[in-house]
Formats: C-alpha cells, sequence, structure tokens
C-alpha cells in the first residue's frame, strides 16, 4: 500500500526535485517513509533556519526550487526567517511540514507542537499555504506551486500535512500537469518599446536579479543601443569586465547622474527596492521620467509607474526587443558613446566609496581572482556591504548574499552548503563576519555530514562593527555591539574541518587555493585590527 507520505517522495522525483533539506521529527515520520528508497539525496541541518537558507542557496545556482521538510510548530517557524529571505529575493522555495491531527487543529488542546493557526500564518508569508485532506489533493497541489515557480515571481510556498493525513492510503497518484512556459510580452508593448529605443540618444539599462539568467540577450540589447548596463548587487556577474559594464550601485551619486542623464531608462528584473536605490536613506533615488520596464510579475509593475510596462520573462523579452531593434534601420544613428559613459560611471562609483570600501572591495577581488568561476555567498558584514556598492564578479549568479533585501544574519554559511551540494564543482566560498557567523555557526556539522566543499572565510572584527559605526555616526554610545567570538578554528577542528587563522591578507589567495585543493570544508578566519 502507497501511503500519502510515500507518494509525496514519488510526485517530488516527477517535478526533479532531487535534494531535499530538514529535521525529522515524530510529527513527519511518515513523510520520511518513502525518502530512503528514492533517488531523492536528504541533508540534515543543525536547525530548520539552517533548511530553509541551504534550499535558498541551493535554488539560486540551479534555478529549480529548494525544498525543505520540517516539523510542525516550531520547526516551521524556525525555516520563518529563510521564508522571509526568500519572499524578498524572489527565490523558489517549497516547504513541507507536518501538522497535528486535523480533527484537534484550532481547538487548544495542548498537543505537542500546537499552534493555534498555522496555516493562517503561513498565508500571511508564502506565496499559498495548503493544507492536504485528501491523497488526491496531492498531484494539483505540487503542480500548482512548480507552475507558479516557472511562471511569476518565484517566492516560498508552504504545503502542509496532517499526521493522520501522512500514513493514509494514497492509491497510484501521478504527477499533475505544470504549465511551465514563461509568459511573452505583448507585441504591441515590444514594438512601443523599441521605437523608444531606437530614437533614444542616451539609454540606460538597469538590470536587477530577474535579469540574471537573462545574460546573453541581455548583453546583445545592450551592444545594440550602446547603452550602458547598470547591475544591482543580485544581477553581478553579469557583462562581466564588458566596457558597458557598471558593476556600482544605484545608491551611488555617480550611478544616479548616470540615470539622470540617460534620455531611456530599461529596467530589467529590478523593484527598485531601497536597499539597492536609496541605502543610505537620503531619498535621492527619482524614477526616470522615460522608463520602461520589463518584470514576469504584473503586481510588481504595478508598484511603480513606468512610460511601457512590459510583463515577460526576462530573456525572452530582451530576445524579442533586440530582434526588433536589429531589424530596424533607424537603429543606425549616432548615440552619445556608451562605453564612455559607462567608464566615466564606473570611475567616479570607485572613487565615491572611499580608500576603506575600496580595501574591503579588493579583499572579495582577492577571492575571485584566486577561485576563478567561483560562486561566492556572502552574509552581512563588511566587505559584502562593500562589494554590494562596487564590484564585478566573473560568473552570472555567482554573487549573492543577504545585505540587501530581507537582510538576515546567518544566512551565509547554510545558502553556500546548499549551493556547493547543488553544483559540487564549483568553488563556493561563503563570506561572512565573526558576529553574522556565530548565528548559524553549527552548520558547520552539516556541511561535513554532506562532504561540502565550502570555503568559510570568517572577517573577524569582533563584533557588529557596520553597526557600532552606524550608533557612533548619529551620537549614540554603542551598546550591544560587540558580542565575544569564539577560537573559530578551534571549532572548526573540533567538528574534524581543517582550519587557518590568517594575520596577513597578502596570504590570503594562498590560503584559499590550499583550501580548495582539499575538496573538503575548509575554514580561513581573517582576523581584523
Amino acid at each position: 500500500m502507497t501511503t500519502v507520505g510515500e507518494a509525496l517522495i514519488s510526485l517530488l522525483e516527477a517535478h526533479g526535485v532531487d535534494t531535499v533539506f530538514g529535521i525529522p521529527g515524530v510529527h513527519t515520520v511518515e513523510l520520511y517513509r518513502g525518502l530512503a528508497g528514492s533517488k531523492i539525496r536528504h541533508i540534515t541541518p543543525r536547525h530548520e533556519q539552517g533548511a530553509g537558507f541551504m534550499a535558498d542557496g541551493y535554488a539560486r545556482v540551479t534555478g529549480r526550487p529548494g525544498v525543505a521538510f520540517v516539523i510542525t510548530g516550531p520547526g516551521l517557524t524556525n525555516t520563518i526567517t529563510a521564508m522571509g529571505q526568500a519572499r524578498a529575493d524572489s527565490i523558489p522555495m517549497l516547504v513541507i511540514s507536518g501538522v497535528n491531527a486535523t480533527p484537534t487543529l484550532g481547538k487548544g488542546l495542548g498537543y505537542l507542537h500546537e499552534m493555534p493557526d498555522q496555516r493562517g500564518m503561513m498565508e500571511r508569508l508564502a506565496l499559498f499555504s495548503h493544507r492536504i485532506t485528501d491523497a488526491g489533493e496531492l498531484p494539483g497541489v505540487l503542480a500548482r506551486a512548480f507552475e507558479l515557480f516557472a511562471t511569476s515571481r518565484p517566492g516560498p510556498v508552504h504545503i502542509e500535512i496532517p499526521t493522520n493525513v501522512m500514513a493514509l492510503p494514497a492509491g497510484s497518484l501521478s504527477a499533475g500537469s505544470a504549465n511551465t512556459t514563461a509568459p511573452r510580452a505583448e507585441m504591441s508593448a515590444m514594438v512601443e518599446a523599441a521605437n523608444l529605443a531606437i530614437i533614444a540618444k542616451r539609454p540606460l539599462i538597469l538590470a536587477g536579479g530577474g535579469a540574471k539568467a537573462a545574460g546573453t540577450p541581455l548583453q546583445k540589447l545592450a551592444e545594440l543601443l550602446d547603452a550602458p548596463v547598470v547591475t544591482t548587487a543580485n544581477a553581478r556577474g553579469l557583462l562581466h569586465k564588458h566596457p558597458l559594464g557598471v558593476p556600482a550601485s544605484p545608491s551611488l551619486k555617480a550611478v544616479r547622474a548616470l540615470m539622470a542623464d540617460a534620455d531611456l531608462v530599461i529596467a530589467v528584473g529590478t523593484e527598485f527596492g531601497p536597499t539597492d536605490y536609496d541605502m543610505y536613506g537620503d531619498e535621492g533615488f527619482l524614477l526616470p521620467a522615460n522608463l520602461i520596464r520589463i518584470d514576469i510579475d504584473e503586481a510588481q509593475l504595478g508598484r511603480r509607474p513606468a512610460t511601457i510596462d512590459i510583463r515577460a520573462d526576462s530573456a525572452l523579452a530582451l530576445e524579442a526587443l533586440a530582434g526588433l531593434i536589429e531589424a530596424d534601420r533607424r537603429n543606425d544613428r549616432d548615440r552619445a558613446s556608451g562605453a564612455a559613459r559607462a567608464a566615466e560611471a564606473r570611475d567616479a562609483a570607485w572613487q565615491e566609496i572611499g580608500a576603506d570600501m575600496r580595501a574591503q572591495v579588493e579583499v572579495v577581488e582577492t577571492i575571485r581572482d584566486a577561485l576563478p568561476g567561483s560562486i561566492i555567498v556572502g552574509d552581512s558584514t563588511q566587505p559584502v556591504y562593500a562589494a554590494n556598492l562596487y564590484y564585478d564578479h566573473d560568473r552570472p549568479a555567482g554573487w549573492f548574499n543577504a545585505a540587501t533585501g530581507f537582510g538576515a544574519l546567518g544566512y551565509g554559511p547554510p545558502a553556500a552548503i546548499g549551493a556547493a551540494l547543488a553544483l559540487p564543482d564549483v568553488p563556493v566560498v561563503c563570506l561572512s563576519g565573526d558576529g553574522g557567523f556565530q548565528f548559524t555557526l553549527s552548520e558547520l556539522g552539516a556541511a561535513l555530514d554532506a562532504n561540502a566543499a565550502v570555503i568559510f572565510v570568517i572577517w573577524n572584527n569582533r563584533g557588529y562593527r557596520e553597526i557600532e559605526t552606524s550608533m557612533r555616526d548619529v551620537g549614540v554610545e554603542p551598546v550591544g555591539v560587540s558580542p565575544a567570538p569564539p577560537d573559530f578554528c578551534r571549532v572548526a577542528e573540533a567538528y574534524g574541518i581543517a582550519a587557518e587563522r590568517l594575520d596577513d591578507l597578502s596570504d590570503l589567495a594562498a590560503a584559499l587555493k590550499l583550501a580548495r585543493a582539499t575538496k573538503k570544508p575548509y575554514l580561513i578566519e581573517i582576523t581584523v585590527a
């Protein structure tokens, strides 16, 4: 007899799931019944928040949804922070939880892990939350989730299964049909956009995280229009070293000046969030007057006014727009040199961030150059903040962190583990501060269990230095910003993970190469005066 729990595993396999992250408990035992005999790999974090962050890192480097299995009550609430990060950064995540037996729900009888209304809570955070009450619901609900991930702005989805439903007979269930065709733009809007782009003399492109999989058509359009391309933090790696690339934050005055000078701005896959466009809170960002927006999310398009809104997959829209422009002879016209405009913005932005930030960006560049084509997963720490302001990565979707959007501390270590397990042949570096690393320090054990060859680089300045600086800048006496760090190298060694401490940044490149050669988890602690 096939149970609901076993059918769930089979259906996940049918949807291409090969890895789940989770911690089993008495409320999910029946969900695990079919797991050992399946092709799905199970990874055990040390905390359910880690399960969510691992699923996030897995999703970012594969483009496929990361899947987490958690128990009801505290297991699910522990996962909420990771779901919040996924919601903010449009990351496909499927969280499957247990819930107490159906007859007990909402009655306050004091059952283990009981909550007043678990699904009601999740409906406020997830793109949708569904309770399975009958085996026949499974195919349709999973199909709905995977269709949403493929055809609209992704984020977290929650499915809960009561303990008395998990073991029910499921019979034979086939995976529901999911529409995975990304939306294409209406031709009338594309033609109107092409006409505006053709007559523009100083066009500019803004690329956000929604464009990170659209590198080829983005570059083609930029070259056709001779348009500089400004990349937000989640789009870094696009147009690496290209003369038209501007890997600098739109919060910088230099980039805002470039935007103000443009007579047409094409914004692709970016929500104009303040953590990208107004991180200093000076309210100096203004929407361009002549703006074409391309976004897969219709609701997002409605939040900011534009001259032309195009709801479509970024890659498909950019490809179609480039084709229309290329075929139009009017595009052969004089324009202000895009390469010169981009170079001027790059140079001005580099000077604007100041000597301290430039020094920290150079640390990130050392990682990139020592391990070409690597994935660098960041936490909220000084070098990450600096590189979000200005940094040119060498791999699309290879630079991501939690220092924008939701801003969850402790994101880096588990997200890096998820990325390394998804792409085991690619170097993966976690760049974290000593404060943030302590949020998820125990996930070193998960890296060891799974043999995830993450290189953990800890920027140890003995505290929350950015917060301390912010306090001092406004005349607040710093309080609570100096949590004592452990001896990270000894902690790593206690887990059986090799580690070394660097007092001189000139030794970093050699240490990274040595770490990568081990093909095992490795920790490098950088002590900062």
